[in-house]
């Protein structure tokens, strides 16, 4: 009897769960799942649905700390099962990654290579890996990475209008979310039929955002590319931007690349625009009164409608639309804000559903299904590791 632990270090979180691996497919709920929360801000908090508290940590080790407190619980959670492997969630894996992998001192060389590709996402990765080889060192620790989802993109999605040296250099639209869209065109065809297995339009929505255009459970189109700040307007990244812009700002407003680096991941989007929040719970409650809250949710639904229209046209059509992750499971207000803007292609909401956040969320008589999907990129990690063990 043997289990497997996921890991998913994020930019201020960690997310665990457990696996049996007797199970096939890997059974739902895990063993064990929760986070550690808040991980770089003054209360970081440890939750695993038995537990919820503050867990004090070293700032200076933060993650460190954090894993350490989960490999603490892990014990009794196994019970008489080994621990056959740890899988961690890497959001960039390159051109080379497109499977998962074990790593070894090569492989997490070339990983660090690609920091400046995620600089938010890839150092956490890597840190977590670094110590969990130290605190597990006779235990195998896998790789599964959010890019090898989008391998399938044809040549032309993937290329960026640079001179091909650049691209000999790695320089190439890539796309990201890949675990969570993996998991979509996996479960959504059990789920709903024929439908899903047409022309699907994913949606993830949380603190990063990005659309799929998938077709026959591979992805055809994204827009995210070269890195994770392209495409939609997220959180607090400012999502594409007319590079006329960047150049002004390095040029006469004599921004420094880590001035700007820090702008554009950490200052823009919708914490940017509003000037209150990245989280569009604080701005829907506070957009009555407040001109900036208005003005952010304003684009931001506009760039997630304007982005859809484009991938569905790419896709000649549209047979089902599917909301996933923080904002997509979660804010019935924002889908149904999108959905209004999707009307022209025969989109109609079934408004207690919605509401509800019930699976299914059109109405009856709608031309495409609606549907809500909650991601389950740990399991898909482990799902996807599980034949290197």
């Amino acid at each position: 009897m043997s289990a497997l632990l996921a890991l998913n270090a994020g930019s201020s979180s960690i997310k665990f769960a457990l696996f049996d691996l007797a199970n096939t497919p890997l059974a739902m709920p895990p063993l064990w799942q929760g986070q550690v929360s808040g991980l770089h801000g003054p209360q970081p908090r440890y939750q695993d649905g038995l537990t919820d508290h503050p867990l004090p940590v070293d700032q200076a080790s933060a993650i460190r700390s954090a894993l350490q407190h989960i490999l603490a619980q892990l014990p009794r959670h196994l019970g008489a099962r080994a621990l056959a492997g740890v899988v961690h969630r890497v959001v960039h894996g390159g051109d080379r990654h497109v499977a998962p992998t074990r790593l070894d001192r090569s492989t997490l060389a070339a990983l660090r290579s690609l920091i400046p590709l995620a600089p938010l996402h890839q150092p956490h990765a890597l840190e977590a890996i670094e110590h969990c080889q130290g605190m597990l060192p006779a235990t195998p620790q896998l790789a599964c990475f959010d890019t090898a989802f989008h391998h399938t993109l044809p040549e032309v999605e993937q290329l960026l209008p640079l001179p091909p040296e650049l691209r000999q250099q790695g320089i190439r639209r890539y796309g990201f979310h890949g675990l969570s869209y993996q998991y979509l065109a996996q479960v959504l065809p059990q789920r709903h039929g024929d439908s899903a297995q047409g022309r699907l339009l994913c949606a993830h929505l949380g603190s990063g955002a990005s659309l799929c255009a998938i077709q026959a459970g591979q992805s055809v189109a994204t827009t995210m590319g070269f890195s994770a700040l392209d495409g939609l307007m997220m959180g607090s990244r400012s999502g594409s931007m007319d590079p006329g812009v960047l150049l002004h700002l390095l040029d006469t407003a004599h921004y420094s690349p880590a001035q700007l680096a820090d702008l554009l991941y950490r200052r823009s989007g919708l914490l940017g625009m509003s000037g209150l929040s990245a989280d569009t719970r604080v701005l829907l409650q506070q957009e009555a009164e407040h001109p900036g809250a208005r003005q952010a949710l304003a684009l931001y639904v506009r760039r997630i409608v304007r982005e859809c229209g484009a991938l569905v046209a790419v896709m000649g059509g549209l047979d089902m639309l599917a909301f996933t992750a923080g904002v997509g499971e979660r804010s019935a207000e924002i889908r149904r804000r999108i959905c209004e803007g999707l009307a022209w292609l025969g989109i109609s909401l079934d408004d207690n559903a919605n509401k509800a956040h019930a699976r299914l969320i059109s109405s009856p008589d709608s031309r495409i299904k609606v549907v809500v999907e909650p991601t389950q990129e740990e399991w898909m990690a482990a799902t996807a590791a599980r034949a290197l063990l």
